[in-house]
């Protein structure tokens, strides 16, 4: 089993290094029919750092799981998010994800976005990934300013014992950080070697707020990249480790998504890059998005670029 070393988030507890994204291919019960199982295999591996959302619909799963493999709640690090379409039930959509998880608490809860909507299904959202980037409806009020107060109360009664947000840019955070009397513990955005983000990270570490990175090796886009395939050979290792070792060696908690057992053990097997290996990694990013893109319409979930801060 891989040892995972961690990084102190600025509530003074600590995070694993290396965290499974939890979120499944399809939302179906098809999709998520084997969800069980590869958290059980992840969970076998060596993971302990779990990153799911009421969005994905795994946190039932997922919580299974946990109960399942005979390893104490208390070793686990589990992340859950709220999604855009509940900042008008910010309790009672937290309460239903401690309920999905069948946890007494998360050890991180996030604003999954800075938009805020509702769709045509109301509070119960998207059905598929093709509605939940479909028509939303986007709402003034309230604004995440008012939705991280209610993250702020949630973290005060200790069911959420750090709280953060996903998909934050400078542009939010600092917007953020005009009512915020708790500095967000972690932000998570999509992150990867053509989407280096080195501005927003550096912003990030002066605030004290780790970054994790969605999308972390990029896809098949950014595994294939001869640079990445070259080092892969230098290291004896695949360009997906590679790319995840670049994340640790930036202080980057990379969330990588894998069902299958021999991945799932290569992704937390990662060797230590050189300083120079590093930089060239680095000098790859192209400020190119792969999964969180805007869309022919010019938005992604009804914001502009110049809205995301992008």
């Amino acid at each position: 089993m891989a040892a995972i070393t961690s990084i102190k988030l600025n509530t003074g507890r600590s995070i694993p290094a290396i965290g499974l994204g939890a979120a499944a291919s399809e939302f179906t019960p098809e999709g998520l029919a084997d969800t069980e199982r590869w958290f059980l295999s992840a969970i076998k591996a060596g993971y302990r750092h779990f990153d799911t959302a009421y969005v994905y619909k795994t946190e039932g799963y997922l919580g299974a799981a946990i109960r399942a493999s005979g390893v104490p709640r208390e070793e686990f690090f589990v992340t859950t998010k709220l999604p855009w379409f509940h900042s008008q039930d910010v309790a009672r959509s937290f309460d239903d994800s401690l309920r999905n998880l069948g946890l007494d608490y998360v050890d991180l809860y996030l604003i999954h976005t800075p938009q805020i909507g509702e769709y045509a299904g109301g509070y119960d959202g998207p059905t598929s990934l093709a509605e939940m980037f479909g028509e939303l409806k986007i709402l003034e009020t309230p604004t995440f300013n008012d939705t991280w107060a209610e993250l702020e109360r949630i973290h005060e009664s200790g069911r959420a014992r750090a709280i953060g947000v996903s998909n934050f840019s400078f542009k939010t955070l600092e917007q953020l950080s005009t009512t915020a009397k708790i500095v967000p513990a972690v932000n998570q955005v999509e992150l990867h070697p053509y989407l280096a983000q080195t501005d927003l990270l550096e912003y990030c570490r002066k605030k004290g707020i780790v970054v994790a990175a969605y999308t972390p090796s990029g896809r098949d886009k950014v595994r294939s990249d001869p640079t990445l395939v070259a080092l892969g050979a230098k290291y004896n290792v695949t360009s997906t480790q590679i790319s995840l070792a670049w994340h640790v060696a930036r202080g980057v908690v990379p969330l990588p998504s894998s069902t299958k057992e021999e991945r799932q053990k290569q992704n937390i097997t990662l060797p230590t890059l050189s300083p120079e290996d590093v930089e060239s990694v680095t000098a790859l990013d192209r400020y190119e998005r792969i999964f969180s893109k805007i869309g022919p319409d010019g938005k992604l979930f009804g914001w502009t670029a110049e809205q995301l801060g992008w």
